[in-house]
């Protein structure tokens, strides 16, 4: 039996709303990357943490005009659009949350002193978000380049470059360098 992994990986809103190709919130790139995180879920098991991100019930602030240009996410968090997608649906503590960064209170106390393993989508919004939030609270993150998908590929690779300038808060690495 070899060791698992140093570090506490999240997987960042592997929902459906993101896989389903006929979503207005579809990322492109999400089946190609569900094998790597699921390898890597299994690698870290019992150190994961899954994410949703789901609406809130009233939104507040800027957030109502987010959700009067996307008024089908406007559903509970059991609608079946949040639902993790089959593949990865473990039994593993979920932080549900209704903003990009998932970062927070129930999240720090799930990661502890370890450091921070993302994997997940999409990379130019909520992997940034929760990336930058843990990196400013101290904590050290690796982000998973092949474990994440962005909107499209363009942006995928320059929020990575952007975590990037932060290191070595955040490192970007792949799932081979995480997986040794």
């Amino acid at each position: 039996m070899t060791a698992a992994p140093a570090g506490h990986l999240v997987v960042v809103d592997m929902q459906r709303v993101f896989a389903d190709p006929g979503s207005g919130w579809a990322t492109p790139g999400f089946a190609a990357i569900v094998d790597t995180v699921a390898a890597l879920v299994e690698a870290f098991d019992p150190a994961v943490t899954l994410t949703r991100f789901v609406s809130p019930a009233r939104p507040r602030g800027a957030w109502r005009e987010y959700y009067r240009q996307w008024p089908f996410a406007l559903q509970p968090p059991d609608a079946p659009l949040w639902d993790v997608v089959p593949e990865l649906a473990r039994p593993h503590p979920t932080v549900d949350a209704p903003t990009f960064s998932k970062w927070g209170p129930e999240l720090a106390a799930r990661v502890g002193d370890a450091d921070l393993v993302l994997a997940g989508v999409s990379t130019d919004c909520c992997v940034l978000s929760t990336a930058l939030a843990a990196a400013d609270a101290g904590v050290a993150v690796r982000v998973v380049a092949d474990a994440c998908a962005g909107g499209d590929e363009a942006g995928h690779r320059k929020a990575l470059d952007v975590m990037r300038l932060y290191a070595p808060l955040v490192e970007v690495v792949t799932a081979d360098e995480v997986l040794v």
